[in-house]
């Protein structure tokens, strides 16, 4: 049985990944079964719970990598970049690369409303988003050079990542000129990364 480190499980893992999301988003999640995705894989259904524990993880492939991703960053950032600016050039960086993880990436549009229409796969997503977040706590929580409230500054850097992320989304399924969407969608991120570092405006009158 393939071990998940090594490079033909690796390989055999992306495979999955690549038949299982064409199937979802052809069919949609709910209609389709891992012994289809199986069959379409050239692999047995132990085989694909070998490298996935939940059949939303076949479509969310890449979380993994962003929950790698936060932890990079935070570890790698030099001394004179506190963990707001780090984060806010990492996702300004994905966005002006168009990466996947941006949501930004051209052929997403059947991706989003795959999750949209799927009550499981918006769950799973949620249940991500914790772990990303409880990641970046962590390293934060290890990191000598960070005196502040790790579970706070981690849990405010995400959801101020997820709003813009959110609304983004909703303005490619609503059919909106995606080179707009991409100039609002940097906008947003400065405006967003902005306030966590200067903090709310007060409420005038």
């Amino acid at each position: 049985m393939p071990k998940r480190g090594d490079r033909g499980g690796a390989r055999t893992r992306a495979r999955i990944a690549e038949v299982a999301t064409d199937l979802f988003l052809k069919r949609g999640f709910e209609d389709v079964t891992i012994t289809e995705v199986a069959a379409a894989a050239g692999v047995s259904k132990v085989t694909v719970f070998t490298h996935f524990d939940r059949k939303e993880d076949l479509l969310f492939d890449r979380i993994p990598d962003a929950v790698d991703l936060v932890r990079t960053v935070m570890r790698e950032r030099a001394d004179d970049v506190d963990p707001v600016e780090a984060f806010r050039r990492e996702a300004l960086a994905l966005a002006a690369q168009k990466h996947p993880l941006s949501g930004l990436a051209p052929d997403a549009d059947a991706f989003l409303r795959t999750v949209r229409d799927s009550p499981a796969l918006l769950s799973r997503l949620r249940v991500f988003e914790y772990e990303i977040e409880s990641a970046l706590a962590d390293e934060l929580g290890a990191d000598p050079r960070f005196d502040g409230d790790s579970a706070l500054t981690a849990a405010l850097l995400v959801a101020a990542y997820r709003t813009v992320a959110v609304r983004t989304a909703r303005e490619r399924l609503a059919g909106g000129d995606l080179a707009e969407i991409g100039r609002a969608h940097t906008d947003r991120l400065e405006h967003a990364f902005s306030l966590l570092t200067t903090g709310l405006p007060e409420r005038s009158g």
